[in-house]
């Protein structure tokens, strides 16, 4: 075969799965080119910037935080379930404070800033938090809560501040970054065993074709996320650039591919085969979220599971206050422990009702979120929280008045807040398993039902990504055919593959997921590069 380059390990997908799998293997000794069909980064530019890490922590130790291994590994045991081993969940929790400190080694800011009240998203002032539902009921009786939510420091959104000292670490490793290249064939020898990559590459292309794409592809990422007409156009324009300029390129990856593409929220197509029920919401990725990766490991022979798992988030804190509320369906019952992170809520809207919910609060509880808007939200949090409350909002003087101007059924409402109110008056536990800290009465006219339920909004949306993809060696990150053997020279990380949040996700867990699973892979692909090096073909 006659290739164009030629590498060690070859990264298809530069994420934080793909940087973090870049720089191991870099660590390894190992000869590195990455890919990236745009700039890098993907969807984990345009995340919260979130590391799921606990265990003690040295951000945890420098806010006085307590942690266990066996505490963190308690909670994501019932969070995870069946997504992982048991063997390989205590090892991501075991290995978590040492992650943390690999990140820091490579430049990602984090600071034990301790947010004081629980939120979907911390302000600037705080870049540590309770990002799941480790105090929610059913879950503080498994294990004492902590706070494990690392945000890497930065104004905003800070993904990008999460990915940028990841990659350029290991551009000064010396990684070989292939932006604007688009993997479009894994190649194989005569055993099957994956050998190089088909590219079509845009990296002899003139300058000013490349900045247009650039710039287009950027556009679409964010602020196109939240205007699918403009990213659908400004698409458009760069798959044109792509047909007239990309020219094929074949790069050998003589110890492996490691396929780290991100998930398939963005392939409306996928997502109606695998899990209609999520059509509707917004999609959170980048156009490279198009399950590009999980059919490149298809085609090689890849078993697949779990592709109908979509996480998708209604959020109804900040403000704090919302936490007092209760979620409702049509029929007027309760369908979840509002306190739980907003997955669950997400959840129980979508796979258990019909896409339907609403919030429902009294006159002093709404008083009480308005109050708190200021110092509670972030600017995009406060513009949500505003939408719910002003636009997705109905208010009347009794609970029937307000049920009937929605199409809540009255009685199955009247009977759920006197069940609701009964219950606290009483002392006795919420039959939700809602914290007593967070469970208010709900007396106070006039009402008001907000509508939280899945539908398009550009200022309140219901976000979500995929959570399936290629099955893996929990040991190695090598990807499985349908028997469970190996693909040889063929590893996925990231949302390309299951992983550990593939059941079920609280904020920081894909992110921390995708630092594993990319190490894992690389360490891998690492060893097979050394005992290649020192065969005796190579040798004698």
């Amino acid at each position: 075969m006659s290739w164009d380059l030629s590498a060690d390990v070859v990264v298809v997908g530069a994420g934080v799965a793909g940087a973090a799998a870049a720089i191991e293997a870099l660590d390894a000794g190992a000869d590195v080119i990455a890919l990236e069909r745009f700039g890098g980064g993907g969807t984990s530019t345009i995340s919260g910037g979130i590391v799921y890490a606990g265990g003690g922590t040295a951000v945890q130790r420098e806010a006085g935080v307590e942690d266990t291994v066996d505490a963190m590994y308690a909670y994501l045991a019932r969070e995870v379930g069946d997504a992982v081993r048991p063997a390989t969940l205590r090892r991501f929790c075991e290995e978590s404070s040492a992650t943390v400190d690999w990140l820091m080694r490579n430049g990602v800011p984090f600071e034990g800033s301790l947010c004081p009240y629980k939120t979907s998203y911390p302000t600037d002032r705080h870049y540590l938090y309770y990002s799941g539902s480790e105090a929610a009921g059913g879950f503080r009786d498994v294990a004492p809560p902590a706070p494990r939510g690392h945000r890497a420091k930065g104004r905003g959104t800070s993904g990008k501040q999460l990915y940028r000292p990841l990659i350029e670490s290991a551009l000064a490793k010396g990684l070989r970054f292939e932006r604007q290249t688009r993997a479009t064939r894994l190649v194989t020898d005569g055993t099957g065993a994956v050998v190089g990559v088909e590219c079509l590459s845009l990296r002899d292309a003139p300058r000013q074709v490349r900045a247009r794409h650039a710039r287009l592809a950027s556009l679409s990422a964010k602020p196109g996320i939240y205007y699918p007409p403009m990213r659908r156009a400004l698409d458009k324009q760069v798959r044109r650039i792509e047909d007239r300029y990309a020219r094929p390129i074949r790069i050998e990856a003589r110890s492996g591919v490691i396929l780290s593409a991100g998930g398939f929220i963005a392939n409306r197509a996928m997502v109606a085969e695998h899990a209609p029920r999520y059509l509707g919401g917004l999609p959170l990725g980048t156009p490279g979220d198009d399950g590009s990766g999980i059919a490149l490991g298809v085609e090689a022979g890849g078993a697949t599971d779990k592709l109908s798992h979509v996480s998708a988030w209604r959020f109804i804190v900040p403000p704090s206050a919302f936490l007092g509320s209760i979620l409702v369906d049509r029929n007027g019952n309760r369908m979840v422990d509002e306190s739980r992170y907003g997955a669950a809520l997400g959840h129980a809207m979508i796979a258990e009702r019909n896409r339907e919910g609403w919030l429902l609060a009294d006159a002093e509880l709404v008083a009480q979120a308005r109050a708190q808007l200021g110092d509670q939200t972030n600017w995009f949090q406060r513009i949500q929280a505003e939408t719910m409350m002003r636009v997705d909002g109905t208010t009347a003087p009794t609970l029937a008045e307000v049920a009937a101007e929605v199409g809540v059924d009255p009685a199955g409402l009247a009977a759920t807040v006197a069940a609701h109110n009964d219950a606290i008056t009483a002392g006795e536990p919420d039959p939700m398993g809602k914290p007593d800290d967070f469970r208010r009465p709900l007396r106070t006219g006039p009402y008001s039902l907000f509508d939280v339920s899945l539908k398009k909004s550009l200022t309140n949306p219901l976000p979500m990504l995929t959570l399936g993809g290629l099955v893996v060696d929990e040991d190695t990150g090598a990807v499985l055919d349908g028997s469970g053997a190996p693909v040889a020279g063929l590893y996925a990380a990231g949302r390309t593959a299951v992983g550990i949040c593939s059941n079920s996700y609280v904020s920081g867990l894909s992110l921390a997921d995708a630092v594993f699973s990319g190490r894992r892979a690389a360490a891998d692909a690492g060893r097979r590069n050394r005992s290649r090096d020192t065969s005796p073909e190579q040798v004698g």
